[in-house]
């Protein structure tokens, strides 16, 4: 399939920029357990690109509403921020990535359903916030993935076509998301594999970022 040229990416962060989200399972479990309890892997991996809007009605149909479902949401986020006070590792082949795009005079943005000042403190600590032309941030949509509202906002302030655009995600929320919004998708799944129904959008699947790569260089070779 030919594809239009890219004349800018976009990024989603947890997960696909930053080694994020196995980290924040461990805070979901020993938040739980702090809280005298063991919550199904299943439960936490189920939140994986979801915006925080949506958990606490999520954790509530998953434990019950017996469950300290608010205190053990507040208790995960505070071990969090600690956490992630030191900076987060960056998946694999991110920089190289960047230097391929930069290269290629690619623009760069990011579509995070996490919060601003959360997503800034990450970009800045792993050294991508001055590589990047802006950030589109989860408390700056009504409509958090899987609906487009955030790569829409991204592309509206890029002022580019959604077909020049290629959104990398790691979630099945946030393929379907840049998908509405028009864009190509380049899916690089982290902890969860794709659903059958987000395969079913056609988009490209791809081991690592390395792989995104190397399918963009040789469609600019071709």
């Amino acid at each position: 399939m030919k594809h239009p040229q890219i004349v800018a990416a976009i990024f989603d962060m947890d997960g696909l920029l930053l080694d994020s989200e196995r980290m924040a399972l461990s805070c979901w479990h020993d938040a739980a357990r702090e809280l005298g309890h063991e919550i199904d892997p299943a439960v936490p991996l189920g939140m994986v690109g979801m915006h925080s809007s949506k958990t606490l009605a999520y954790l509530r149909e998953q434990l019950g509403d017996d469950f300290p479902c608010e205190h053990l949401r507040e208790r995960t986020h505070e071990i969090y921020l600690t956490r992630s006070e030191a900076g987060i590792a960056l998946r694999p082949g991110v920089l190289a990535l960047f230097d391929w795009l930069e290269a290629h005079d690619i623009r760069k943005a990011v579509a995070t359903s996490t919060r601003r000042s959360i997503a800034e403190h990450h970009l800045h600590k792993a050294q991508l916030w001055h590589r990047i032309e802006f950030a589109v941030c989860g408390d700056e949509v009504s409509q958090p993935k899987p609906a487009p509202e955030i790569y829409q906002k991204a592309i509206t302030q890029l002022g580019v076509s959604a077909a020049q655009c290629v959104v990398f995600e790691d979630s099945n929320f946030g393929v379907q998301a840049g998908h509405s919004a028009g864009c190509r998708v380049i899916m690089v799944p982290d902890l969860r594999d794709p659903l059958e129904h987000v395969k079913a959008l056609g988009i490209e699947i791809v081991s690592s970022l390395d792989a995104a790569q190397t399918l963009l260089n040789s469609e600019i070779k071709a």
